[in-house]
């Protein structure tokens, strides 16, 4: 019997390396077997790494929300819309993207789908656009 529960803790325990090493080990965000791990950041580093301009910013709000305002430069990729799976199939899977939404729900759904996708750099801006809004930040209409 002590033999059986030792060989059982002993699986347990390399189950769970084998899915921590996948996940890119604790705390890291280290990319994992498929996609990554998303990164959520605040609205200073999220400037930060929109100020290069090799990341791809993508607003995943509607058009008409982002036709009343958007970080400049952002691309508007509805993660409601019927066509978005599509959509970012067609995308450079090796770029860093920014992802937003109004306040971190549907960036949250749209990083998923693209981590799934095997997109291993996905930057969500925690607070959403609201949160860039109200820090003052630049937005172009």
């Amino acid at each position: 019997m002590k033999i059986r529960c030792f060989a059982s803790f002993w699986r347990i325990v390399l189950a769970l390396a084998v899915v921590q090493a996948a996940r890119g080990g604790p705390g890291t965000n280290e990319p994992a077997l498929k996609g990554g791990l998303v990164r959520k950041v605040n609205v200073d580093e999220f400037e930060k790494l929109w100020q290069d301009k090799k990341n791809v910013v993508l607003d995943v709000r509607t058009k008409k929300e982002f036709e009343n305002g958007h970080i400049p430069g952002a691309v508007n990729l509805d993660v409601n819309a019927a066509d978005f799976d599509q959509k970012i199939g067609e995308l450079q899977k090796n770029k860093v993207y920014l992802v937003h939404c109004a306040a971190g729900v549907r960036s949250a759904r749209a990083c998923d789908k693209m981590s799934r996708g095997g997109f291993p750099h996905l930057i969500d801006l925690a607070p959403g656009f609201k949160g860039w809004e109200r820090a003052g930040k630049q937005i172009e209409k």
